[in-house]
């Protein structure tokens, strides 16, 4: 998220007496990731209360890393007019059971769908910045029409629907709307499909992150990938990933990689990379470095 959210600073997005609100906040993760680019939610929205205690955990210690004031509230239906006219970014991470691989991927025939809820939230508030996170599985063939649904309705929010069971006909309507030499777009719409190991998380985790920036301001850049798994191929192949982490140069890898010319990009990191340097594991939580203790009677 770090590296998605600090081209915001390039959208000319300013701080004045703006607020940042970030929807569907789980644990904190997005939050500290858009806190990390300095752009730390004020007000997260959260219906469980395990997250939410978790985020006013994180929000009370010596030094916060989720500064902002946590709603546990269900957010439909909520009066939005508080926060109207003053929001410089929204953030979502919309729900994904209605369009996961693992689910029934029945999108907007699922009670969990939020983002009718998260449209009506952005025709209230009427943010410079629109992030939304969600999964992959939204790009299968029989989900797609709805992510253009939700891709069309973020570029022009103020046509709103008529009937919230009735998201096809409103899909026409917009795209009527969207091909009328009368229509100026409220927002220019980005998205693209991004894995976290492309940006040196050691995991591989493809999301679709959709950008929307209010019509007027600078167009969002989408990062480039810093670091790529061909990289880490050529790196194991050729025995430097072994050599700088003081490893025994393993040679049953393909050989193939080694006539590939250099991508340009580091190595994909590894587990291996993110767990060196930990201290050891402590006998309980109590005494432990974050949750890095031993549980007693596990294998190891």
């Amino acid at each position: 998220h770090n590296a998605l959210v600090s081209g915001l600073s390039e959208t000319g997005t300013s701080n004045g007496n703006t607020v940042d609100i970030e929807l569907f906040a789980g644990a904190g993760g997005f939050a500290v990731g858009l806190g990390a680019a300095g752009f730390a939610p004020h007000h997260l929205f959260e219906i469980d209360h395990a997250c939410c205690e978790t985020l006013k955990h994180n929000s009370t210690t010596a030094a916060p890393t989720i500064p902002g004031a946590v709603h546990e509230e269900d957010i439909r239906g909520r009066d939005w007019r508080e926060f109207a006219g003053h929001v410089r970014i929204l953030a979502a991470g919309v729900p994904c059971q209605p369009f996961s691989h693992a689910g029934k991927g029945v999108a907007a025939a699922d009670h969990r769908d939020m983002f009718p809820e998260t449209m009506k939230a952005i025709r209230a508030l009427k943010p410079q910045v629109i992030i939304i996170e969600n999964v992959a599985g939204l790009l299968r063939p029989s989900l797609r029409e709805y992510f253009d649904y939700v891709l069309l309705q973020l570029e022009c929010p103020s046509q709103s629907p008529h009937s919230a069971s009735a998201w096809r006909r409103h899909h026409q309507r917009l795209i009527k709307h969207r091909r009328s030499a009368s229509c100026l777009p409220e927002y220019v719409v980005q998205w693209r499909l991004l894995d976290a190991a492309d940006f040196g998380v050691p995991q591989n985790r493809r999301r679709i992150i959709v950008v929307a920036t209010a019509s007027g301001l600078p167009v969002y850049q989408f990062p480039r990938p810093t670091h790529s798994r061909r990289a880490l191929v050529q790196a194991q192949a050729n025995g430097s990933y072994w050599r700088e982490r003081g490893l025994q140069v393993r040679d049953h890898l393909s050989s193939s990689a080694l006539s590939e010319e250099p991508c340009g990009l580091s190595p994909w990191r590894t587990v291996r990379d993110a767990i060196e340097g930990l201290p050891d594991p402590a006998g309980g939580p109590d005494s432990s470095c974050m949750n890095h203790w031993s549980i007693p009677g596990a294998r190891p």
